[in-house]
């Protein structure tokens, strides 16, 4: 049995823009400094981190993040990001832990009425194979089982390793829907869910973090402070996931 843990967080930051209606990038950057970067993450994943339009520009400094987390920005290569003004893809942008040795990475097109991604990076780490793949998923339920088939045809053509799945998955109900059900995605993901929108009064647990390893996902946490509040209308979630097998 693995001993070997990995810590994470995934954040909306709703393009900087706080429930006060103002757009401020540095209080983003500032609650990622006090709040997140203290854990000691391996993983952080960022969704709605680039604006909402095309061309998709860049909102925070990634440059920034990294050294305030000792994490990698790791879509320096075009092909992993919307555009040329983009730091992300379709707002989702990833940073990962030096433990990390990347063996593929891609990014995946996901069907509906607005643009939606999930990046995908196959990695090794400690010895373990470990998927990392975030996304930020449609409103609508019927879209996001059909974003959910799409990733899961995207896995069944991949070589078979633990999948770690974190981001906004827009999924309200706690016990997950039909979205994560084993026949739409090919395997049984599964998390803790807790709540994390609307960051003032959370109630809805929109951002999830799950794997396809039995019981690998401990001490998940909406975390929630004043400066976390005024940041974003979501509260960035945080676990520990134990890796499976080496290789």
């Amino acid at each position: 049995m693995s001993n070997s843990t990995i810590r994470c967080a995934t954040w909306n930051i709703h393009r900087a823009k706080g429930p006060d209606g103002q757009v401020d990038p540095n209080r983003v950057a500032n609650a990622i400094g006090t709040e997140l970067a203290p854990l000691g993450l391996d993983i952080l994943a960022l969704q709605e981190a680039d604006e909402e339009c095309r061309p998709h520009a860049r909102i925070v400094d990634v440059q920034n993040i990294s050294e305030l987390t000792g994490l990698r920005y790791t879509q320096d290569a075009p092909a992993l990001r919307w555009g040329s003004q983009s730091d992300g893809f379709l707002g989702s942008i990833l940073f990962l832990g030096k433990r990390f040795q990347r063996t593929h990475a891609d990014v995946i097109d996901l069907p509906g009425h607005c643009h939606r991604g999930a990046i995908v990076f196959e990695t090794l780490v400690d010895g373990y194979p470990l998927r990392i793949m975030t996304m930020h998923l449609s409103l609508s339920q019927p879209l996001r089982i059909i974003q959910m088939r799409t990733i899961g045809q995207y896995l069944h053509r991949r070589p078979t390793m633990q999948t770690l799945m974190l981001g906004d998955f827009n999924e309200w109900r706690p016990w997950g829907g039909l979205m994560f059900h084993q026949r739409i995605a090919g395997t049984a993901f599964q998390g803790p869910a807790r709540a994390s929108f609307p960051s003032r009064a959370p109630i809805l647990p929109l951002d999830r973090i799950l794997t396809d390893f039995p019981d690998a996902i401990s001490e998940v946490h909406a975390l929630k402070s004043e400066v976390l509040v005024q940041a974003s209308d979501h509260l960035p979630l945080t676990g520990v996931v134990k890796l499976g097998k080496r290789t």
